[in-house]
């Protein structure tokens, strides 16, 4: 997941948010079918895993979890509420990391993906393996990242 922050969204989208922002007949057509958004992750790309997880254990107190999957592993650390804060070593910029990246709890990355991209909204990275499962960024209407992952044992298409 790498989320391009130069993007300003379609030209014909810019500027177009009165009553409601650009995006509203997505919202009104597609809200009862879209899987429901849950559990946001904040994800940060680093330089240093290692010294990432020493920072947010012994500095910070937090209880940071390595999980397998990415080379040479990836954290998480869990708070309440669902929310979870990853961390994966690779190379990123400012701008393009934290990413909010919505759970997809039962599934269909690609229907979600497909309605978006039919409803004009900017896909920075299509659908793509991810550790555990699949994932895929797109662009709010005024260029932010946001991201999708669902579990590889959930069905990517519910049609």
């Amino acid at each position: 997941m790498f989320l391009s922050s130069d993007h300003r969204g379609p030209p014909h989208k810019r500027g177009e948010r009165g009553n409601g922002g650009c995006f509203k007949p997505f919202f009104e057509e597609f809200i009862m079918t879209m899987p429901k958004l849950q559990a946001p992750s904040l994800v940060f790309y680093v330089s240093d895993i290692k010294r990432t997880e020493a920072f947010y254990r012994d500095v910070l107190g937090i209880d940071v979890q390595r999980r397998e999957g990415a080379e040479p592993f990836w954290l998480a650390a869990a708070f309440e509420g669902g929310f979870e804060v990853i961390f994966f070593e690779q190379e990123g910029k400012r701008g393009d990391t934290p990413a909010l990246v919505f759970d997809l709890r039962d599934g269909g990355i690609d229907d979600v993906v497909a309605a978006l991209a039919e409803q004009g909204v900017t896909i920075v990275t299509p659908v793509s393996e991810a550790p555990g499962g699949w994932s895929a960024d797109f662009l709010d209407p005024d260029g932010f990242g946001l991201g999708l992952w669902q579990s590889e044992e959930l069905p990517r298409s519910l049609k």
